[in-house]
């Protein structure tokens, strides 16, 4: 009968441990990260030698 009696109690003690649905699991959105290229060091070079070829080229039509 003790037997009977914690086998009953076991069970009702398990059962309680599964009640409710299962529910699908909540996934959060992945993080995107957009990665900036750098520029190269030569692009930031035309400007200024731009710049430098005018102020020749005025230099030498002055002259």
């Amino acid at each position: 009968m003790k037997k009977l009696v914690l086998a009953a109690a076991l069970t009702a003690a398990a059962s309680t441990a599964f009640a409710g649905n299962m529910q699908e699991p909540v996934m959060e959105a992945p993080v995107v990260v957009e990665e900036t290229t750098a520029s190269s060091s030569a692009a930031g070079v035309w400007i200024p030698l731009t710049i430098l070829a005018i102020v020749v080229a005025a230099i030498a039509a002055d002259s």
